[in-house]
């Protein structure tokens, strides 16, 4: 004899990876998004630090912190979604070397 388990609120296979489908979709949607928040902050902290009224304004210090800060945040960001490689990033954003180096880049 074997049992079976009661069918009342069984849904099928399909139904079931229908729900997980939609709730991975609404991650992986949320986490592009995060990194594409991520990437307009590098940009625009890269872009504060080569521009010369702010320079004058604030301080190439302040702006070389708050542009390694954004660059790491989207690293990590990166990172989290499966992209190990940093280096066409840092090319295609003109990363300069005095923020690689306070990330401890060589």
């Amino acid at each position: 004899m074997s049992l079976r388990l009661p069918r009342l609120g069984q849904t099928s296979a399909t139904e079931r990876e229908t729900g997980l489908s939609a709730l991975e979709a609404e991650m992986k949607s949320e986490a592009a998004a995060a990194l594409g928040r991520a990437g307009s902050r590098a940009e625009a902290a890269l872009a504060r630090l080569a521009d010369p009224e702010a320079l004058a304004e604030v301080g190439r210090e302040v702006l070389l912190r708050q542009a390694a800060e954004a660059v790491w945040s989207f690293f990590i960001q990166r990172e989290a979604c499966g992209l190990k490689d940093q280096r066409q990033v840092i090319a295609d954003l003109g990363i300069p070397r005095a923020v690689l180096v306070r990330l401890g880049a060589r």
